[in-house]
């Protein structure tokens, strides 16, 4: 049921983006006319941003980008062509929407990693909940094994043997702080942290909520060998767009990896 609702919001938002776009002209398919970027507000779109406003032009790229605030919408304007690449998400979250919804999406280059975090208002260390504490974790497929591990990495629980990327509460096999779980969107985590005891962030929605990964987890990922990169994006066939490549350029250069550096301080870390 919550799949169902999800996706129908998505085909929704994606259908009123689809006539939106109709309506002002844009044709995302036409490598002649501009990109429009599908992108989550932070720190994507503000990546995207700097890259339109002080490098775009030197190389001939007209740039736009389309802010959005769930993880499913930017995927299904990309597969109907309402924009022409997406910039949010990590390669086990594409693969497990791409079988999930028949999509053909694919990556294009790596950009940086937003490590997720355990973070809390009632506590300062991980050690400190107490049994039967709840924790909020996200709730779509990737995001949820990905906090499960992250919890288990600290000690706080144990997961069971070979468990992949679809990890759930059911999968864990010891909880020695009986800990409870509260499956919400990722972007509710952070709302939710007067509410519970702890709660599992993506990087970018603690960034958008004030949260400082690098100094307010009170667990956080490790970048080492960490699958979870965030990337450019586009339907398959679309990646030789000239277009796609300038972008994918700019996005690895030396003024963005500056860029990233300068502006998240640790929190946000560039891939390249």
């Amino acid at each position: 049921m919550r799949n169902t609702a999800k996706i129908t919001t998505a085909v929704l938002a994606a259908g009123a983006l689809t006539l939106g776009l109709s309506a002002c002209g844009a044709d995302s398919s036409s490598t002649d006319g501009p990109l429009i970027v599908a992108a989550s507000p932070v720190p994507h779109a503000e990546i995207l941003n700097y890259v339109k406003d002080n490098l775009a032009e030197k190389e001939g790229l007209d740039l736009q980008v389309k802010e959005f605030t769930d993880y499913v919408t930017p995927n299904t304007a990309t597969q109907d062509g309402s924009v022409g690449a997406n910039y949010f998400q990590n390669k086990p979250y594409l693969d497990d929407f791409n079988k999930k919804n028949g999509t053909d999406i694919v990556p294009v280059v790596t950009v940086h990693l937003e490590p997720l975090g355990l973070y809390s208002h009632k506590v300062k260390k991980a050690d400190d909940l107490k049994s039967g504490a709840t924790v909020a974790i996200p709730n779509d497929t990737v995001n949820e094994a990905r906090a499960l591990k992250l919890l288990a990495t600290d000690g706080l629980i144990t997961l069971k043997a070979g468990v992949g990327n679809e990890a759930t509460p059911s999968d864990i096999a010891k909880n020695p702080k009986n800990l409870k779980f509260k499956e919400l969107e990722a972007a509710q985590t952070p709302r939710s942290l007067d509410d519970v005891d702890a709660a599992v962030v993506n990087g970018n929605y603690a960034i958008e909520s004030d949260l400082k990964p690098s100094k307010d987890a009170l667990v956080l990922e490790s970048p080492e060998n960490n699958p979870y990169g965030n990337f450019l994006a586009v339907k398959k066939g679309n990646e030789d767009d000239p277009r796609v490549k300038k972008l994918a350029k700019l996005l690895t250069s030396p003024e963005v990896k500056k860029f990233v550096q300068d502006k998240y301080a640790g929190s946000v870390l560039a891939s390249f």
